[in-house]
Order: structure tokens, then C-alpha cells, then sequence
């Protein structure tokens, strides 16, 4: 083998290394035949061959199965070829992985690499919230697969990227002592996050007497208990009847004073969903800290009161941004047009995955409106997530909420660490730029899950989809 290495030297075109490689034999004598004769056969065809794609012609790329670990941070979806090359994807945090199981019928078969009318195909099966977690899923497993089918990052496949790292907007723990909070902001910049978001929603306030009122009704029921369907959860913010009184609107305003105070006006701070109330105590709200210029208030309402929305935007100057629960661009599309809203918020696992959360971005930038990304969930979503931001031009930042989740970012192998000072690097490896460690994911399985066992179950189609006659 040190003869041909010899013969052969290594160099970094591998073009040029083949062509060298058959003049270099036909001069010597060496045929193909020969070395097929030699000790160093094996090396040497490993040699010649080391820089060719051994997975065939993505014309000939086909889904063969797909399978699920259902980890405690969300279902991480894999897609098989009948090559040997799979494709990652995530259903949303907090949903059913069926909602993907339930398209792999739809899929067998299909060339992978058809991203957008796989996705037309598919997109009937989605919904909004968590719902829209399987079609985003699999849409973000094409991506990937599709990428890895043509050597190149799914950012490429999109058009092109506008820059090279993703700006983040770190999510914080909260704490009912202001002062404790502010800490906290302040550490996330020490950490090199240039961009922040706060809660100083109504339970923050709800145990102060005369703060509320009409809360008293629902005592001891929480907004994120879903397990009743007419308790505080499951009822739409404007059939709440709660309202913030002056003092309420006192202790919340005296409450963002302290953090900006100690945070300062160096990087912008924006505030997540305060609960449920009326569209007129969202104005008052807005208006009451309207000198703390935070960069928006989200989810003030329930994203589908598209009039209540553009009533609050007009009323108040702190820009509004709703959209982490929306499927499809036709939504964003009527936010957009009636400028109901200053900014749009897809979670790109709800939203219909990568292109589409793509498609949302581009009509809002045409209306002059700025799209952040809303994001919880494993490194895979993350991902999808920032080859999206990359190509989109109006990204403003994009959410993570496990900055202090010490073995998050090892759920997956590749370029580390995935954010560096506050921003993540924009991968240039084939689709999404990462892989799976088996170690970790299968550590974080949920109680009784298996790591990607077989789905055979969800093999058979027994429906006619189409919609039309």
C-alpha cells in the first residue's frame, strides 16, 4: 500500500485525484484488473473511490419507513430511502407524534426529494397549534433528506442564505421578585445574547387583593391545564371577563421599570403572553408601559380575532406580534394585509415546517413587516429552524428555551456548540448539518417510549384523500 500511496498521492480535488489515478495505471501498466489481483485491492478501490457519493442518483430516492423517539423534549422524527441516507424532523413540543405517524401511509414510496408537492400533498392533515406538528415534521425530514440527496445545506435549497449566524433571543425562568429577574436578563447578556424577552404576565399579580378583577371565578385554575374544556385554559381570552385594575396595571408596570432599570436600553426586550383578558385591558396595558420601548407584546389575544388584533395595534405604539399557533401561510397572509399586527411569530413546527415558514416571512417582508421565530423543543427542530432564519430577509431572532438545559445541545453530533455568544453558526454539511446521538436521545426517552421502534402499523392507506371532484 505505500508503493500506491506513493503512486497515488492525495490531493484535496478529487477530480483530479481519479484522472491522475487511470493515467498513472495505464502508464505503469496497472489496470483496474491488476489490483483486483493484489494484497492491496481493497485499499486501493477504497482509495480511488473515497470522495464518490455512495448513495445513488436522487432520482431514484424513495421513503421507506418512518419511525419515532419520543424523547421528554419532543418527538424526534426519522425518514428512511431505500438508500442510505434518513432525514431528521421534530413534532412540535407537547404534541402526539401520531400526527406524523399518521402521514407515513402517504408518504411510502415517494421521492423525498419532491419537498413542495409532498407538502401540498400533505398539508390537508394539518392544523393549527399543535396539530400543524406532523406535516412540520415531515416537511423538515424532506429538507434534511434532500439536502443530504444533493450535498448541500437545506439554507442552499432555499435560495441561498442572507447571513451566516442566527441571531437568538433567549427565553428567561421567571421570578416574581423583579429584582431576581432582572439578574437573570442581565446573566443571558453576560452570556452574549443581544436580544431578551421577559413575563410579567397577570400571575405575576394574581395574588395581590383589587389587582384583578373577575379572577376570583377562576381561582385555582391555571391557563395551562387543558384537562377540563370550559375551565381558565380552554377559555378564549375575551370570555374571560378578568381585568387589570390601576393597581394591577401599577405593580406590573412598577415590575418592568425594575428589570429595564437594572437590564438597561442596550439590547432590545420583548414580552411573552400575559393570559387571558379583553382586547381592552390589552390597550391599557400596552399603553402603561409603552416608555420601557419593549420590542413587542406577544399573543395579547387569541391570533384568529384578526379585527380585535389590528384594534390593539392601532391603539397602542409598542409594536403587537402574535403567530406561534398558526398553520400555513393563508392566516399570516390576513394579519399581513389588514396590518393587524406589527410582526409575525410562526413556530416553524407549527407553521407547516421550513419552506413554508419561508413563504410567511417573504409576504410579510412585501408588507413591510419583520418575522421572529417562536422555538422549544430539540436541537433537530432548532435547526430546521435556523437554515429558515438564514434565508429568510426579514429574520429578526429566533427563540431558544434551553439555554440552561446542560445536556440539550448533546442530543445531536456535528459543528458545537450549536449558539456561540448568542448566536447559532449557520451549518454548511449536507440538509440540516447534524446527526443523532443514539447515547443521549435514548437517555431523554419518555417513560416507556422506544428509540425509533417500527411503525408498521401506520404502513396501510385506507382513505381517498383528495378534496376535489
Amino acid at each position: 500500500m505505500n508503493n500506491l500511496k506513493k503512486l497515488f498521492p492525495a490531493k484535496k480535488d478529487s477530480g483530479t485525484d481519479r484522472r491522475n489515478f487511470l493515467k498513472k495505471s495505464a502508464m505503469t501498466g496497472l489496470g483496474i484488473a491488476f489490483l483486483a489481483k493484489s494484497n492491496d485491492a481493497a485499499e486501493a478501490l477504497e482509495y480511488t473511490t473515497q470522495n464518490v457519493n455512495r448513495a445513488s442518483s436522487p432520482t431514484d430516492l424513495k421513503i421507506t419507513d418512518l419511525r419515532v423517539a419520543n424523547t421528554k423534549d419532543g418527538p424526534i422524527l426519522k425518514m428512511y430511502t431505500n438508500q442510505d441516507i434518513y432525514g431528521l424532523g421534530e413534532v412540535r413540543d407537547i404534541a402526539d407524534p401520531r400526527y406524523a405517524l399518521f402521514l407515513k401511509s402517504r408518504l411510502l414510496g415517494l421521492n423525498p426529494c419532491n419537498v413542495e408537492q409532498i407538502f401540498k400533498h400533505i398539508k390537508q392533515f394539518g392544523g393549527h397549534g399543535r396539530q400543524g406538528g406532523g406535516v412540520s415534521g415531515v416537511e423538515m425530514c424532506l429538507w434534511d433528506l434532500a439536502g443530504k440527496a444533493y450535498g448541500v445545506p437545506a439554507y442552499q435549497l432555499l435560495g441561498g442564505k442572507y447571513r451566516d449566524k442566527i441571531r437568538i433571543y433567549a427565553d428567561t425562568p421567571s421570578s416574581k421578585d423583579p429584582a431576581v429577574y432582572a439578574k437573570r436578563m442581565r446573566h443571558r447578556m453576560e452570556q452574549g445574547y443581544t436580544f431578551l424577552k421577559m413575563d410579567f404576565g397577570i400571575g405575576l399579580i394574581a395574588d395581590i387583593p383589587g389587582a384583578l378583577v373577575g379572577h376570583e371565578f377562576w381561582k385555582g385554575q391555571s391557563e395551562w391545564d387543558a384537562s377540563r374544556l370550559g375551565n381558565l385554559s380552554n377559555t378564549k381570552h375575551p370570555f374571560t371577563r378578568i381585568q387589570i385594575t390601576d393597581l394591577g396595571l401599577e405593580k406590573m408596570v412598577e415590575y418592568v421599570h425594575q428589570v429595564r432599570d437594572i437590564v438597561g436600553y442596550e439590547v432590545p426586550m420583548s414580552a411573552d403572553h400575559f393570559g387571558h383578558f379583553d382586547t381592552n385591558t390589552a390597550i391599557r396595558l400596552g399603553n402603561a408601559v409603552e416608555k420601557y420601548q419593549l420590542a413587542w407584546l406577544e399573543d395579547m389575544v387569541p391570533w384568529f380575532y384578526t379585527d380585535k388584533w389590528r384594534q390593539i395595534t392601532e391603539a397602542i405604539n409598542t409594536p403587537t406580534l402574535t403567530g406561534e399557533d398558526i398553520f400555513g401561510k393563508e392566516a399570516f397572509i390576513e394579519l399581513c394585509d389588514t396590518h393587524a399586527v406589527d410582526m409575525v411569530h410562526p413556530d416553524l413546527a407549527s407553521a407547516g415546517g421550513i419552506l413554508e415558514t419561508k413563504k410567511i416571512g417573504d409576504y410579510a417582508e412585501e408588507k413591510g413587516i419583520a418575522m421572529a421565530l417562536h422555538f422549544a423543543g430539540t436541537p433537530v427542530s432548532f435547526m430546521a429552524n435556523v437554515h429558515c432564519a438564514a434565508a429568510t430577509q426579514n429574520f429578526v431572532a429566533l427563540e431558544h428555551h434551553d439555554v440552561d438545559t446542560e445536556y440539550w445541545e448533546d442530543y445531536v453530533t456535528g459543528d458545537k456548540p450549536l449558539v456561540v455568544d448568542g448566536f447559532a453558526p449557520v451549518p454548511e454539511k449536507p440538509g440540516l448539518g447534524i446527526d443523532l446521538n443514539e447515547d443521549v436521545v435514548k437517555e431523554h426517552l419518555k417513560e416507556g417510549e422506544k428509540y425509533f421502534a417500527p411503525t408498521d402499523e401506520w404502513n396501510k392507506k385506507n382513505s381517498w384523500d383528495r378534496q376535489w371532484s
